[in-house]
């Protein structure tokens, strides 16, 4: 049996990524990466979404987070998950994208999967991790912030522009955060 990852306490702070089908590079767009900024920064002011820390990479998307008292965490992301994934295709038929075969790619996930009929965009899951320690909570940030330089896309983390990098920096990041204390 798989262990399956989930969040176990609504009042916690966890450490989640979720993933392209395929891990193919959808955010090296600006217009599909700004679908996911504009979607964070609703979740944070619509829906209690708490995010300590970020990062878009082109396959994928890291974060700290957590969910205002009283809400649900799972069901936030879940909601982003399935709203960003329908607007993401519509964009990319929208701005005319040369990487046509990436609908393909998500027909055919979408095909394989019961509960998606025309395309899917995300793998299933979240991954949550409960962040239990401050020693664990640093290691994530850290590993969120440095995942840019490491992919060799930016030297510093401070440059890469879709991270909470240059906030833990002192400077103004596209998303608001609640730093990590």
């Amino acid at each position: 049996m798989a262990f399956k990852y989930q969040v176990t306490d609504q009042d916690g702070i966890y450490f989640i990524t979720t993933t392209v089908i395929g891990w193919i590079d959808a955010f090296t767009r600006k217009e599909l990466a700004e679908v996911i900024i504009d979607s964070l920064a609703y979740c944070q002011k619509e829906k209690g979404l708490i995010i300590y820390a970020w990062c878009l990479m082109p396959s994928h998307l890291h974060m700290i987070v957590s969910a205002d008292v009283g809400k649900n965490l799972s069901d936030i992301i879940r909601d982003f998950k399935k709203f960003t994934a329908k607007k993401i295709i519509a964009t990319i038929k929208e701005i005319n994208e040369s990487r046509t075969w990436m609908l393909n790619k998500f027909q055919f996930a979408a095909r394989v999967h019961p509960k998606n009929k025309e395309l899917k965009f995300w793998q299933d899951g979240f991954h949550p991790i409960i962040l239990y320690s401050n020693y664990f909570m640093e290691q994530k940030l850290n590993y969120i912030h440095q995942n840019p330089v490491e992919a060799n896309i930016v030297s510093e983390s401070i440059y890469y522009v879709y991270s909470s990098a240059v906030n833990y920096s002192g400077g103004t990041g596209l998303l608001a955060i609640v730093f990590l204390e």
